[in-house]
């Protein structure tokens, strides 16, 4: 079993929680360690169904095996350069029990490499009653074992997604509503086992909306989500949010800058979400992995306010080129690892506003 990093702090005001004032100290500096300057999160956590497509695309074997192969190859990417730009990894169930061809689990070995190891937790999507084709996650049965197993396996964080669709009639306030007491449930449960929540409000970017009727849902969906977080009395201190970032339909044809975006996810952000929240983590939804760098970089090089630390907990936009480099062929390794890296460096730097444009532009990502 991976042993487990011990964190502790001074002092923490745990007045709005009814966390006792250790845990809450322990999800603090958990937070502290994930969110270190320029530093941010690989999202691994893909099922081997979800990976199944992508593995197709490349030609890899979808064997447990293979997927082992697969993450070890990431994970042991150049250690010195892997730390400077991951902080933590999200792990899947399978992933978590599987070991290094030296026999070393995952969690284990991610420790040694001075990175924190998470989990995700939820189950999936299912079907919403009540609505018009809109589902919402599954999961919360058990969840408390669970995460008290993941934290004795060394997961000191955890990931639940749901999703919300963009159209004339979606989200409906009932899956509004029933997506953030859900996510509140899920966040009390991590926060009691010592687990910091990663909260994930998704918002798909498929259909043909433009800006301003995104930058619309996302407040609403943030608003009714951080009213029932409270209302659940979530430690907002010892939780990170993992929000889309604000944009059109994939079926809009207007084009926005970076620093359009950066504008109206910003809005949504300092509408919505209170400053004792210390970290906000996007994901890359659906974007190329250069629109995710750019538009990141342009979040942080702006000048409105900023209260949270913004940085990236990305899967795909850190492993495309990698993936389609390995190939499932051992003799792809440092190939692949070499670009992993590269990305790794291109989303660090966003992190800080300081993405050499020059650079990206050239790498034709």
């Amino acid at each position: 079993m991976a042993s487990q990093k011990c964190f502790c702090h001074d002092k923490v005001n745990a007045k709005y929680t009814e966390l006792d004032l250790a845990p809450a100290v322990e999800l603090q500096k958990i937070i502290e360690v994930l969110s270190a300057p320029g530093k941010g999160l690989l999202a691994s956590d893909e099922s081997p169904t979800s990976l199944n497509s992508r593995f197709q695309e490349n030609a890899i074997e979808n064997s447990e095996e293979t997927r082992r192969d697969y993450r070890q190859m990431l994970f042991s990417a150049n250690k010195s350069e892997l730390t400077k730009y991951i902080s933590g990894v999200i792990l899947h169930h399978e992933t978590l029990y599987q070991k290094t061809s030296d026999g070393i689990e995952f969690a284990e070995f991610l420790r040694q490499r001075n990175i924190i190891p998470g989990i995700k937790v939820d189950k999936g999507l299912v079907k919403l009653f009540g609505t018009e084709k809109e589902s919402t996650t599954e999961g919360l049965d058990n969840l408390k074992e669970r995460c008290m197993q993941y934290k004795r396996e060394g997961c000191h964080f955890a990931k639940w997604r749901c999703v919300y669709s963009i159209s004339e009639s979606q989200p409906s306030q009932l899956l509004m509503s029933v997506n953030a007491n859900t996510l509140a449930r899920y966040a009390t449960i991590c926060q009691n086992t010592r687990i910091v929540p990663i909260v994930e409000p998704e918002i798909l970017t498929t259909g043909e909306h433009n800006i301003e009727k995104a930058l619309q849902i996302h407040e609403e969906v943030l608003s009714i989500l951080f009213r029932a977080l409270n209302e659940h009395k979530v430690y907002l201190e010892g939780m990170i949010l993992k929000p889309a970032m604000v944009l059109p339909g994939i079926k809009n044809t207007k084009m926005y800058t970076p620093e359009i975006i950066a504008e109206y996810t910003l809005k949504a952000l300092q509408r919505t979400v209170p400053s004792a929240v210390p970290t906000i983590l996007f994901l890359s939804g659906g974007q190329t992995d250069e629109d995710a760098i750019l538009n990141l970089n342009a979040i942080n090089a702006s000048n409105q306010k900023k209260p949270w630390t913004l940085s990236f907990c990305f899967g795909r936009s850190l492993q495309n080129a990698a993936m389609s480099t390995w190939k499932g062929n051992a003799t792809n390794t440092e190939a692949a690892q070499s670009l992993f890296l590269e990305r790794a460096k291109f989303c660090s730097d966003a992190s800080l506003g300081k993405v050499d444009l020059q650079s990206l532009f050239a790498k034709n990502l």
